[in-house]
């Protein structure tokens, strides 16, 4: 994969760059994830913060996850678009939603593990030999 790679919310207000590779591509079965895609599943690629430079306006919604951390949002204020999910808690790392759809190896986006999949659609099956996590990636101590 050549860096940077470089993408847009759906209305080119906010863009972004990505400089280095994802730490892990997720597929979240969540019912909020649900919500969020108006799919079976989101995706969500972790970064770590400094890894993404963003430009543009963007505005911010939040809520509490089931483990009561807190799950803030940014997003194009034009578009709609959801662009990235963070922890203002913990600043190391944001949860990019918005994939670059142009790029020709699309592979780079595609899930190395699904969570949540406790939720999942009754008629999707996770791929065989991904990991699947009954509810929530917890992280490291």
């Amino acid at each position: 994969m050549q860096y940077p790679i470089d993408a847009s919310c759906q209305c080119g207000q906010v863009s972004y760059q990505i400089n280095e590779p994802p730490m892990v591509v997720m597929a979240c079965h969540c019912k909020e994830c649900q919500k969020l895609s108006t799919a079976p599943y989101s995706i969500t690629v972790v970064f770590k913060t400094d890894a993404v430079k963003f430009h543009g306006e963007m505005k911010e919604w939040s809520r509490s996850s089931e483990s009561g951390a807190k799950n803030n949002a940014m997003f194009c204020p034009n578009c709609g678009n959801r662009i990235y999910h963070f922890n203002p808690d913990d600043n190391s790392m944001i949860r990019l939603k918005l994939q670059p759809v142009d790029l020709v190896d699309d592979s780079f986006f595609e899930p190395t593990m699904h969570v949540w999949v406790s939720e999942k659609k009754s008629w999707y099956q996770v791929p065989e030999g991904v990991m699947a996590i009954d509810k929530q990636l917890k992280p490291k101590d």
